[in-house]
């Protein structure tokens, strides 16, 4: 199944492999870096790579590439979810996922991977079964290994291994039992120029911090969980009763775990909680433009936008950027041509704005382009679909644990589209405009021409530059 595994920081640094049977090269990721080339963002690469005899299975996290090669048919994603758990082993483990991490514990990484995959095939991948193979890492434990040359690994079979739940082991005892639940949300959306919503969607997670004592039986409900669709539960899950009764019922493995995912795909569920009001020009004549952006709250709640950054990738020909913030710090890096606003906390009582004139390159033609602008934001104890969690309980066991739950609101692709850039000159004034007919960019499932291993990765579909007048939109793939 997975022959070899290999990291790759985001610099393109290749600092750590691991070949579960025969040797393979270094020389096979030379296809993942032409493609990495290609992708404007990392986390645009395709996630399946074909080569002539083998497959790249890739995921990006925490700025570095788990690229797994495959040499025989085998479903994606399957490899896609063994790829993220050992990211997630890599950080419960190590508190981080980096590459600094990673080096500075290499052998504990090692031993990790080689119990996590059996001849290329995934044997133990819950940490709580792996954290009785092998100790995590501590100052006192590394001083003892490094003087008497012992090492991580346990000496005995764990024994969540043998058992019906083996995501718990047994034995589990605490001073003050607590539960806590961090409902995650991340919005992808693509807006236009009047903030009409072209594209919705919502994209959650349920995080979990459980250290309970004993063997305890918790029942999550929600108070509308009719808004959940397509929903990916942990395997402690009881699936049955969330299909008869809508509630979570689960024992929990011991410590940090994701409880759940799950999708909202309804447009007309998903809140904007932003808008932006934008004017990017070139004048025909000379080699100026000017900018002139606002952001503002929409559909908060009530809640403070923070952490909020707008990032504007400008065209080829815009050499500099002279602008003023009301709120903020902004950069434009001439190389990358992109123009990063830093709003941070926003504050609604005056609405930030950037401005100035933008200068291009002499005698270069006008772009004729679409521009975009991509969001990025953070609002606290807000869960942006609606989702509230009614009560957490308890049986099995005679305490009463403390309890919970934070919500926490994202942007994932939050894109701005102008449908235009608008040219001043004394003769005439060309824009590009779409059709009216014009449908929403799809979310891709797979690449065509890619028999057998399609790229299962989801990603918006971007347009290509397109003469004035038109535009050419796809229709979703449907798999």
């Amino acid at each position: 199944m997975i022959h070899s595994l290999f990291l790759i920081s985001n610099a393109g640094d290749l600092f750590l492999e691991k070949h579960w049977k025969s040797v393979i090269s270094r020389s096979v990721c030379d296809y993942f870096f032409e493609a990495r080339e290609k992708a404007v963002e990392p986390d645009n690469v395709p996630p399946v790579i074909r080569t002539p005899h083998h497959y790249l299975i890739n995921i990006y996290r925490e700025k570095i590439f788990f690229v797994s090669v495959i040499q025989t048919e085998v479903p994606p994603l399957f490899v896609i979810e063994f790829l993220h758990r050992v990211a997630e082993t890599f950080q419960d483990y190590f508190g981080e996922c980096s590459e600094t991490t990673i080096k500075d514990n290499v052998v504990i990484v090692y031993e990790l991977l080689e119990e996590m995959l059996d001849n290329g095939f995934p044997l133990a991948t819950e940490s709580n079964i792996l954290k009785e193979l092998i100790r995590p890492p501590t100052i006192l434990r590394s001083m003892v290994n490094t003087i008497t040359g012992s090492s991580n690994v346990g000496e005995t079979l764990p024994t969540g291994q043998l058992s019906t739940i083996p995501w718990r082991r047994a034995g589990v005892k605490y001073t003050n039992n607590e539960a806590y639940f961090d409902v995650v949300e991340e919005i992808d959306a693509i807006l236009d120029k009047s903030g009409t919503t072209v594209f919705a969607e919502i994209q959650g997670v349920i995080d979990a911090c459980v250290k309970l004592s004993g063997m305890p039986d918790l029942t999550l409900s929600f108070m509308n969980p009719r808004l959940l669709d397509d929903v990916s539960f942990h395997p402690c899950v009881r699936y049955k009763r969330w299909e008869s009764e809508r509630v979570i019922a689960f024992i929990p493995p011991d410590g940090n775990f994701q409880l759940m995912s799950y999708h909202i795909s309804a447009q007309n569920l998903v809140a904007i909680p932003v808008y932006v009001k934008q004017n990017i020009s070139f004048f025909e004549t000379g080699s100026s433009g000017r900018l002139d952006i606002t952001v503002g709250p929409k559909q908060t709640m009530g809640k403070t936008l923070e952490c909020l950054v707008v990032t504007v990738h400008m065209p080829k020909v815009v050499l500099s950027a002279n602008l003023s913030a009301t709120q903020g710090t902004y950069n434009y890096d001439p190389v990358t041509k992109i123009l990063v606003w830093d709003i941070g906390k926003l504050n609604p009582q005056k609405l930030p704005n950037l401005k100035g004139s933008l200068s291009l390159q002499s005698g270069a033609p006008k772009p004729e382009e679409n521009p975009s602008l991509n969001i990025d934001l953070k609002i606290q104890q807000l869960a942006i679909s609606g989702l509230k969690v009614n009560r957490l309980d308890v049986y099995g066991e005679k305490y009463k644990p403390f309890k919970g739950v934070k919500y926490v609101t994202k942007a994932g692709k939050f894109q701005f589209h102008s449908p235009y850039w608008t040219i001043y000159g004394p003769r005439r004034v060309a824009a590009w405009q779409p059709p009216s007919s014009a449908r929403s960019p799809s979310r891709r499932l797979s690449a065509p021409g890619t028999p057998h291993l399609s790229p299962l990765g989801v990603e918006v579909s971007g347009e290509e530059p397109l003469p004035l007048g038109g535009a050419v939109w796809e229709e979703p793939d449907h798999h």
